[in-house]
């Protein structure tokens, strides 16, 4: 079995990252050869979230795209092509009907809404060059999507031949459970992510000044989004890496995942929150889409959606470390149980197994249950 991953983004990604490079080493470890080709190299991820600079924009994803074509041209050696997001981030997907042309055995996989086309906030070219529309053209070229959660599995289902859900899964021997929780010094609320989302905090910036006011030692961890400021509030900024993740990690007491409340959001896949879980760091989030699913409220984290809910769990939270430990202790739990690495990986396995011996994926353990819940196409 000989498997060839297009990725949009190198390591660094976070949805690359999540929904195939961790995968790699328990897919070799079942016999599975697997190859991955990025669009972006680190250098052109860099470059993606800077303001301006169009022409070095220009020249660097033609190298990119040069790139996708040769890996595309040598992808007949391969049983399987899995595609994480579309092959080009750009224009109708061309790159996919060539494959398809060619007969290759296509599997498709996203973890966000791309078919609602969201503005880029560095880019209005990109954001004019992209169309949620071929997100629903490459479902139908696709002999398998592999989305994150159900919402985004039932929208494929009505255009692809097969769609099933693979839940992001999260390395627990990378992440290790904090110390306990106590309250014995200045408390920290935390959050992850990168300069496109990070905007969403301030979706809760009153409830952040008012917690700021009544607790001064407690301080916001920014880790990823450079350049966020709010009034009122002391933010500590982490630039992200690999290892400073499992850092400050560490150094959080609380997690928060703040969400507009649009359709958008019923695609999100829970990333921040499920790091969060498995770092022992009781999570705080919006009460919208797989989040709803990934929590139980009170019990592995807080589901909020006004701002007195969000008050009222933050407040809680800080003044009860054995609150926090509770949730803690059964978050940790809940994700070792739910999200095992190898557990996922298998279900990949599953897919291109069925896909090369041209089995229906519903028929397996693993899926058949998910069949009777899709909706009529």
């Amino acid at each position: 079995m000989r498997v060839l991953f297009l990725t949009r983004y190198p390591v660094a990604g976070a949805s690359s990252r999540y929904r195939v490079f961790q995968y790699i080493p328990a897919l070799r470890s079942m016999g599975i050869t697997c190859d991955v080709q990025s669009f972006m190299d680190d250098d052109l991820y860099a470059l993606s979230f800077s303001s301006g600079k169009g022409l070095r924009k220009a020249w660097t994803t033609a190298g990119a795209v040069l790139r996708r074509i040769r890996a595309v041209l040598a992808a007949g050696q391969y049983d399987i092509v899995y595609m994480q997001r579309a092959l080009l981030p750009f224009g109708p997907p061309v790159l996919e009907r060539w494959l398809k042309a060619k007969g290759a055995r296509l599997v498709f996989d996203y973890d966000d809404a791309l078919f609602i086309n969201k503005p880029s906030r560095y880019n209005a070219l990109s954001t004019w060059l992209r169309s949620g529309e071929r997100t629903y053209d490459i479902f139908a070229l696709s002999d398998c999507v592999v989305a994150g959660n159900d919402y985004l599995r039932d929208v494929a289902a009505r255009h692809a031949r097969q769609a099933v859900t693979v839940e992001v899964a999260e390395d627990t021997d990378r992440i290790a459970m904090r110390a306990p929780h106590r309250n014995a010094g200045p408390l920290t609320i935390g959050w992850l992510g990168s300069t496109s989302t990070v905007k969403y905090l301030g979706l809760i910036a009153d409830v952040l000044r008012v917690i700021q006011r009544r607790y001064p030692h407690v301080e916001l961890e920014v880790v990823g989004g450079a350049g966020f400021d709010l009034d009122g509030v002391n933010i500590r900024h982490t630039p992200w890496s690999l290892d400073g993740e499992l850092e400050a990690l560490r150094r959080f007491d609380i997690g928060i995942m703040p969400l507009p409340l649009e359709e958008w959001s019923k695609g999100k896949s829970g990333g921040k929150a499920r790091t969060y879980m498995a770092a022992g760091v009781p999570a705080v989030c919006t009460r919208i889409g797989y989040n709803t699913e990934l929590i139980r409220h009170g019990e592995t984290g807080m589901l909020c959606e006004m701002a007195a809910e969000w008050q009222d769990a933050l407040i809680a939270l800080i003044e009860q470390p054995e609150l926090r430990q509770c949730l803690a202790d059964a978050a940790r739990a809940d994700v070792i149980r739910r999200f095992d690495l190898h557990g996922q990986a298998a279900k990949l396995a599953t897919v291109f197994h069925c896909l090369k011996n041209d089995a229906s994926i519903y028929d397996h353990t693993d899926f058949h249950q998910q069949r009777a819940a899709l909706p009529n196409p």
